[in-house]
This record gives C-alpha cells, structure tokens and sequence, in this order.
C-alpha cells in the first residue's frame, strides 16, 4: 500500500516535504503534519479535498506556516 501512496506522490503525515508557496521567507524542506487548527480539522472531517498540512521544522528550531494547502507542497524525494 505504501508503494501506492508514493507513486500517486500523496503527502502523508511525517513526510519530508518542499513547500513552494506564497510565503517566500518559508520556502524550503519542512515535515508536514495534520493541521491542528479547529477549521482545518473540521474541513477534514467532512471530506473536503484541499487537506492542509501544518509545516514543522526538522530540526526543531523553527515554527512553519501553518495551512499550507497540498498545491502549495511537494513532497521530497528524501521521502521516497
């Protein structure tokens, strides 16, 4: 199943990823995990497409944007 997820180049919570979007100053590779937030999370509960992640540095020494919808992600190939 794993192999599926990849080759769809789905984004799944924990990936390493390259966010690209409108925030420049964050651009760069984060971990993208569920966005916490109450809208997001209710978004997800009723099905919507446009999952949003939360980015989270891989480090530990930085705080990421925070609805960063999957247009705006790539995952890395670090990921792979």
């Amino acid at each position: 199943m794993d192999t599926l997820f990849r080759s769809l180049d789905l984004i799944e919570p924990g990936d390493l990823v390259i966010y690209h979007g409108t925030l420049t100053d964050c651009h760069g590779l984060w971990l993208a995990v569920p966005c916490p937030c109450d809208l997001c999370r209710a978004m997800d509960r009723m099905g919507f497409a446009d999952v949003r992640f939360a980015l989270v540095d891989p480090w530990g020494e930085l705080s990421g944007p925070v609805h960063a919808r999957r247009a705006s992600i790539t995952r890395s190939a670090a990921s792979a």
